[in-house]
């Protein structure tokens, strides 16, 4: 029988826990999606709040929501899938077995925007307003929701001895290995990169700076803790999203740096 408890031997932890946490009617319910569930409630609460300070109305943000969950959802999926086709050429069904994991928060992140923008075009709401407050949930969603990987078992790195190693079973490896808890890395740095966006807001000149800021400092942590990760989807030699941190840092600077033009008043 496969032993596949999660030790952190340096630290004198174990978990020892399946990621199905309960059935329905023979559907498994797993922790990952109960981990996402609960980090998108938090976002959506704590952007509500700025929302409110604002004077944005938050049905504003719950139209979004609705609209934007599946869309983000069907993105995420799309984008790991065309990077990692290999994986269901075999079973083209298993693509839509979202509950198993594997989704990219990047394609999310993409699928959200641009849902986000469509919608502001049509109401005719400045955009950069409502993202400057929906950033703050979506970061801190994401801290929350890396710990569904540390639930599945998945988005960890490649094999260490330092201290605060993780311990887990590969079925690549047929064997239990050591190696970086990235999930606790990215976790970590979203939940600072949550609080450095809130004290940024003091320092807000224009409409978009959070956005700008949110793009800088979360692809600055995914660039690094990327480049331990053993699971990288990959562009020939590239890791494909080292590729996109470094174009969200251009973006965001762009946005930072140009913020003080009338253009984006406009948008």
């Amino acid at each position: 029988m496969i032993d596949d408890s999660i030790v952190f031997p340096g630290l004198g932890l174990r978990f020892d826990f399946s990621p199905i946490a309960f059935k329905i009617f023979g559907l498994e319910v797993r922790w990952y999606g109960i981990i996402i569930a609960i980090g998108f409630l938090c976002g959506f609460l704590v952007s509500t709040y700025f929302a409110k300070k604002e004077d944005i109305n938050p049905e504003i943000l719950l139209d979004i929501a609705i609209i934007a969950t599946p869309v983000a959802i069907i993105f995420a999926r799309a984008y790991y899938v065309i990077f990692n086709f290999k994986e269901f050429k075999g079973d083209i069904l298993s693509i839509f077995a979202i509950r198993q994991g594997g989704i990219a928060i990047y394609g999310a992140l993409i699928g959200a925007i641009f849902i986000t923008y469509i919608y502001c075009k049509i109401k005719k709401i400045n955009f950069f307003k409502i993202c400057d407050v929906g950033v703050h949930g979506l970061i801190l969603g994401q801290a929350i929701g890396r710990w569904g990987n540390f639930a599945n078992r998945e988005a960890y790195g490649y094999e260490t001895n330092l201290p605060w190693r993780m311990q887990i079973y590969s079925r690549e490896a047929g064997k239990r290995i050591e190696v970086h808890p990235t999930f606790l890395y990215e976790s970590l740095w979203d939940f600072l990169v949550f609080l450095l966006l809130i004290f940024l807001r003091k320092y807000k000149k224009k409409e978009g700076d959070i956005l700008g800021y949110y793009f800088i400092l979360y692809s600055l942590g995914r660039f690094f803790i990327e480049a331990l990760r053993s699971d990288s989807l990959m562009i020939g030699n590239f890791r494909v999203s080292q590729i996109v941190a470094v174009l969200c840092i251009v973006v965001g600077s762009a946005i930072v740096v140009s913020n003080s033009r009338s253009f984006f008043d406009k948008i």
